[in-house]
């Protein structure tokens, strides 16, 4: 692509979102439109678009499951899209969850269909499509089938939505599609089930398990993603931190105690927790908290040719320090941890 490059950004209104929207629009020569049903909670300057042009990034109020991001990628000349609003958690309800993924994928998708300015497509997946089983390979990679594939929740509709991005990818030829799988982020700003569990006074634990668990920070993912969009990287790819962690070591680290109990037991403690609005454990989060996963990532670093500042290790006491947790680790043994890889 040549010019000047105009980016649709999905999502703008979770913190990820904002940061890729974010450290796109400081190219002065890309042109930021960020979509979402609330606007980014970002430091840049946001105009509302199609009334000030001028701003580093525009904003669109739309729901992805309305016929108005047809509107808005027809009238601002996109060129780039870059897909970032599959929600993680419930929002109001399960299904209301699932028609914000899987409807407002495919509405966002036909909509790319029917462009004629559309010529890169980038879709935010994730691991989970991977599921969690005790028959699952040491470690996924992109060619791998799940033993169990996910039956519900987040992993299932991260599933559906891969269908419906390869579908799209066989009509349109002519766009360069890429899929990142991520693995469980973290970071400072990173608000997740997962970041919420390892705040938590005492850290729930499936009796009789001590998961493999892989983490990306929020920094990598957010330049991989930037790679994603300003070059062509067709296929897909997973992106974790190389090396795992054992959720015996998390919580170790995180200085916090453990209440091993049984898989229902575990399930039932997080849905009265999502109660008060705390956490919330699916049935996908009980096997990840059980199994485990770990994916391998080089194809993608081959891909880019780069690869990730953080570690997993690194990624998760980074997450420690800015929540305030190192003081449960002696300092030498934190240092360690956290890599210096800054």
């Amino acid at each position: 692509m040549t010019g000047t490059q105009t980016v649709l950004v999905t999502g703008v209104g979770r913190h990820v979102g904002a940061r890729v929207a974010a450290v796109l629009a400081a190219d002065p020569g890309i042109r930021v439109i960020g979509v979402d049903t609330v606007p980014p909670t970002s430091p840049e300057r946001v105009g509302r678009a199609g009334r000030d042009g001028g701003a580093q990034l525009q904003f669109a109020q739309v729901d992805l499951r309305s016929p108005d991001i047809t509107r808005v990628i027809a009238a601002r000349d996109i060129d780039t899209v870059v897909h970032m609003s599959l929600l993680s958690g419930p929002a109001r309800s399960r299904s209301a969850m699932k028609e914000h993924n899987v409807i407002g994928t495919l509405q966002l998708l036909a909509a790319c269909q029917r462009s004629d300015t559309v010529r890169r497509v980038v879709v935010r997946s994730t691991t989970a499509v991977y599921g969690s089983s005790p028959l699952d390979p040491a470690v996924f990679t992109e060619a791998s089938e799940p033993a169990e594939p996910p039956s519900s929740g987040y992993g299932k509709d991260a599933v559906e939505v891969e269908g419906f991005v390869r579908g799209f990818a066989r009509r349109r030829p002519d766009v360069a599609v890429t899929t990142l799988r991520f693995a469980n982020l973290m970071g400072p700003g990173v608000d997740s089930p997962l970041t919420r569990y390892f705040t938590q006074p005492v850290l729930p634990t499936v009796f009789g398990f001590d998961p493999r668990l892989q983490f990306v920070h929020e920094d990598d993912a957010v330049e991989a993603l930037r790679r994603a969009a300003t070059e062509d990287h067709p296929g897909t790819f997973n992106a974790a931190g190389a090396g795992v962690l054992l959720l015996s070591q998390c919580v170790r680290r995180a200085g916090r105690p453990t209440l091993p109990v049984p898989g229902p037991a575990f399930r039932l403690l997080g849905e009265l927790a999502r109660g008060l609005d705390r956490l919330d454990f699916s049935p996908e989060q009980v096997a990840l908290m059980s199994y485990g996963r770990a994916v391998d990532s080089s194809l993608l670093f081959a891909e880019l040719g780069w690869t990730f500042g953080y570690d997993t290790a690194s990624a998760y006491a980074d997450f420690l320090r800015a929540r305030g947790l190192t003081e449960n680790l002696p300092l030498a043994v934190f240092d360690t941890v956290a890599g210096l890889v800054r």
